[in-house]
């Protein structure tokens, strides 16, 4: 289900990846999450209504302050979960999966999951008699 949190997190990469600090279109976003313009409209604007999103008709949304930090705390569960479901269960369409899934999951849960993810990694480094330390993949980086 495609609900507040994917907009936030949908909205927090896009400006991560932009050099700017535009407004995202409604029409972006729409893409981004599969559904339609007049949707994504709706849940922006519904989003300023919290706070957690400016929004401006015809030019598009940006995150509050608020809203930044909420999409922060969201994108770094993304990431686990994303890397969840690529090493662990090995899905192709695991950034997609993880996007699904980020708003369900409590906080609790993505911070074990990352703990046990990285104990896994600690237990192959020995196992193979590796010594050097591995940084963390990025999910959004496909997997080789």
């Amino acid at each position: 289900m495609i609900g507040a949190p994917q907009y936030l997190l949908t909205l927090y990469i896009a400006e991560r990846e932009g050099d700017e600090e535009a407004p995202i279109s409604p029409g972006y976003v729409a893409d981004a999450l599969d559904r339609s313009p007049p949707a994504a409209t709706e849940r922006l604007q519904n989003l300023d209504a919290k706070g957690l999103v400016d929004y401006e008709p015809y030019e598009g949304a940006t995150l509050t302050a608020e809203g930044r930090d909420a999409a922060a705390d969201l994108y770094d569960t993304y990431r686990t979960l994303s890397r969840f479901c690529r090493d662990v269960l090995g899905l192709d369409d695991h950034e997609d999966e993880a996007m699904q899934l980020v708003g369900n999951v409590s906080r609790t849960v993505a911070e074990r999951l990352a703990a046990t993810l990285l104990r896994g990694e600690a237990d192959h480094d020995e196992a193979d008699g590796s010594t050097e330390t591995r940084s963390q993949p990025s999910p959004d980086t496909p997997a080789r």
